[in-house]
């Protein structure tokens, strides 16, 4: 009976990886049909009420608002851009900046600038395709390189946005969490930057750019332990983005090669100087960037407003809020900066009309992609729970099935095993965030079972599910959605797979020592 409920428990995960590796079903269509799974297993295996299926799935749907909204205003805002020419002016500077080092030229465009855009909610999955593709590289690259940067820092994204709810799971102030994903940061970064030349151009180009790799991924990772000193996990990616960048460029200067080169300018590229200025092209990211610092610098109120004072929490679950921060979520700057930068990007009415349309044609199923997971992970969450929403017993709860089963299975090794977890979860998920609240609570009680430290274990996790960017149907679907190559994304999900199971395997390491105390 127990071995029955053990595989129950895991049976939604089970399904969908099914569905996605075998069938190849859509990320989006493989979780309507894992919440189909989850919830007929939690009401007719595990005694969940039907209600508290119901307004998990509810609450699920609205705690995934931050991550899935921001999809979609990242897609609209990339789309403006493209349809007034600011795209088209970025390209022409990037085009023109560290001529013949195209290692180091990865590295800024998809570590440095990937980062910045990342933590302010610009989703670079959806910005840098564009923009890679019109610097000459292929589809594969354009797709595939952005979805590894992103997890450069992906803890970090969105302002922090995973870092609030691994916060909120494991019941510590956000301010106090960012430690735990920290020490991982400077051997993963690099890892992650020394993969992205491998992808571009095998060991040759890994040979050649392993300097401007390892001072991109080692100052992002040192950024990110100091920013967590200081308790500014919010902005962790504003600063390291910007530092990867200035430490680039101070590199470019002293090997002595030329940081710009017009020459390499076409007339298109001259054009669309003359169209913009560069600050105009630029004029949505330099607001959000302004508006971000604004908002979370701790000598100023308004964090403790938007954040704390304006919560605005909706409690859908009895005594389980879910705090909407409408006025603090990137998803609400991101259009608001978008649409306060129109008049400088010169855009018209027909060009804000035909991005609207475009952009929602591309962001539908990436939204609903992002969203399901979370309604799947409250569903688990809560199940075996009554009407009055209590669980009278622990083994009809999924989790704990799930965790008592991984303690049994795994024992002391379970720290190396939770970040290949995590990279599972966000691999069906699509998000750090969704991975993070998939199996928060499997790990923490996992942990308490073996002795082991559960916030380690949950960050390293969190960590895996950043990595799984780059092998991620939904990530890879945004990629590819926002150049209109959507049927090419499956392509780039297996030259991706080793990359993102070695350097795993160094998470894993690093967790198994970290995971018990002295």
């Amino acid at each position: 009976m127990y071995a029955l409920s053990v595989l129950l428990a895991f049976m939604p995960v089970i399904a969908i990886f099914v569905l996605l590796l075998v069938y190849r079903v859509a990320a989006d269509t493989a979780g309507y049909i894992g919440w189909a799974v989850a919830a007929a297993i939690a009401w007719l295996y595990f005694d969940t009420a039907p209600t508290v299926i119901l307004l998990s799935s509810v609450a699920g749907l609205v705690a995934s608002l931050p991550i899935a909204l921001v999809m979609s205003a990242s897609i609209l805002q990339i789309t403006v851009m493209q349809e007034t020419g600011a795209v088209s002016r970025v390209v022409a500077l990037m085009k023109s900046v560290a001529p013949g080092q195209q290692a180091v030229q990865i590295m800024l465009i998809n570590v440095g600038f990937g980062i910045l855009l990342t933590s302010l909610g610009a989703v670079t999955v959806s910005i840098l395709p564009p923009i890679m593709l019109a610097l000459g590289y292929s589809t594969f690259a354009a797709i595939i390189l952005p979805a590894l940067g992103y997890d450069a820092l992906c803890t970090y994204a969105l302002l922090g946005i995973p870092a609030v709810v691994y916060a909120n799971f494991v019941g510590l102030p956000v301010t106090e969490v960012g430690g735990y994903f920290a020490r991982f940061m400077p051997a993963i970064s690099t890892c992650i930057a020394l993969g992205m030349l491998y992808l571009a151009g095998g060991m040759k180009m890994v040979r050649e750019g392993i300097v401007p790799a390892l001072i991109a991924g080692l100052t992002a990772g040192v950024v990110a332990i100091l920013m967590a000193g200081l308790g500014l996990v919010t902005i962790t990616g504003i600063a390291a983005g910007l530092t990867v960048i200035v430490a680039l460029m101070l590199y470019i200067r002293l090997t002595g090669r030329p940081l710009r080169d017009r020459s390499l300018l076409n007339e298109a590229d001259l054009a669309a100087e003359r169209r913009h200025s560069l600050a105009a092209a630029c004029s949505p990211w330099i607001i959000l960037t302004v508006v971000s610092l604004i908002l979370n610098a701790p000598f100023l109120p308004f964090f403790d407003l938007t954040f704390k004072q304006w919560s605005m929490p909706l409690e859908i679950i009895p005594k389980s809020p879910e705090r909407l921060r409408i006025f603090w979520q990137a998803y609400f700057w991101v259009i608001v900066c978008t649409a306060a930068a129109l008049p400088f990007m010169k855009a018209t009415r027909q060009q804000v009309t035909t991005s609207l349309v475009k952009a929602g044609k591309r962001a539908g199923r990436p939204f609903m992609s992002a969203s399901v997971f979370f309604a799947i992970a409250y569903v688990m969450n809560h199940s075996g729970k009554g009407a009055d929403w209590t669980l009278a017993q622990p083994l009809h709860n999924m989790v704990y099935v799930m965790a008592d089963a991984s303690a049994s299975l795994f024992g002391k090794m379970y720290p190396f095993v939770a970040p290949y977890l995590g990279l599972l979860g966000g691999f069906i998920s699509g998000s750090e965030s969704s991975s993070i609240a998939m199996l928060t609570k499997l790990h923490l009680s996992t942990a308490e079972k073996i002795g082991a430290s559960g916030l380690v274990i949950a960050a390293a996790s969190g960590i895996g599910g950043g990595l799984a960017s780059v092998i991620s149907p939904a990530k890879l679907q945004n990629a590819a959605a926002s150049i209109d190559r959507i049927r090419e994304a499956s392509q780039a999900i297996r030259p991706a797979f080793v990359i993102s199971v070695l350097i795993t395997t160094v998470c894993a390491v690093m967790t198994l020592f970290w995971a018990f105390p002295n």
